[in-house]
Order: structure tokens, then C-alpha cells, then sequence
């Protein structure tokens, strides 16, 4: 497994499992009143600023794990990156159109917060699992 794959792999981890935690941590706080008046904010800026660390953590133990040069990328590692970014900004554009069209329906902020979140969370998903597919599949198809 390719350096880049592992970088993918962490991603998808990462990315779901501090979504998990800030879904647990809000639905929780909700009890048996409104989801809006729930105290979201601190806990959406520590899941993602937790998820940023724990990502760069992981992204240097794999590095030093793998001795020198273990990061080195090649023509198809960068390809393959491109392409899967690519995918995952797709689902960018529709957490931004969702949260502008609910900005101009002047729904709360709680949704708006959230819709975006979601965006970036799938996003990352889909970005790393499409490069993993590349990976296993052998690259992505060349028009």
C-alpha cells in the first residue's frame, strides 16, 4: 500500500469518526428540547480542529514509520490525488449551494453550521475513497 493510500485511508477515519463524535456529543445535549438551542459551535470548531491534528499526527507516524523517502510520490500518485480531489470538491459546491439557499431562507445558523460541515465531511470521504478505488483498481480511466 502506496504511501498516498494510507493518506486516504486516515482521511475516512478521521473525517467519520470526529463527525461521529460531534453528532454523539450534540444529540446528546439535545435531551427533550429543540436541536436548534443546542450548544454547537464549541463543539463543531474542537471536532475539526481535533480531526486536523490527529490527521497531521497520523500523516508524520506513518512518515517516520516508513524510513526515509516513505512519502516520496511519483506522476500517478499526483494524478490519482488530482482526480479524487476533484470528486470530493463536487460535493463542496452542494454543501455551499445548500447553505446559501438556506442562508436566503433564513433558517438558523444550526442548520446552515451543519449543512456545511456535512459538506466537508462527505467531501473528504469521497475524495480519499475515490482515490482508494484508483489504487486498487489500478488508476482512473484517461479520455
Amino acid at each position: 500500500m502506496t504511501f498516498e493510500e494510507k493518506r486516504a485511508w486516515v482521511m475516512i477515519l478521521v473525517s467519520a469518526g470526529a463527525y461521529t463524535i460531534y453528532l454523539v456529543t450534540v444529540l446528546g445535549r439535545a435531551g427533550d428540547g429543540p436541536l436548534t438551542d443546542v450548544a454547537y459551535a464549541g463543539t463543531l470548531l474542537w471536532t475539526i480542529g481535533g480531526a486536523i491534528v490527529v490527521a497531521i499526527a497520523a500523516n508524520i507516524a506513518m512518515a517516520v514509520a516508513g524510513g526515509p523517502g516513505a512519502d516520496r510520490t511519483d506522476e500517478r500518485d499526483r494524478e490519482i490525488n488530482r482526480a479524487g480531489e476533484r470528486i470530493g470538491q463536487s460535493l463542496v459546491v452542494v454543501g455551499a449551494l445548500a447553505a446559501l439557499i438556506m442562508a436566503t431562507a433564513e433558517l438558523r445558523h444550526f442548520w446552515i453550521a451543519n449543512a456545511v460541515y456535512l459538506a466537508f465531511v462527505l467531501s473528504a470521504v469521497l475524495s480519499s475513497f475515490a482515490k482508494i478505488m484508483a489504487y486498487r483498481k489500478g488508476g482512473f480511466q484517461t479520455w
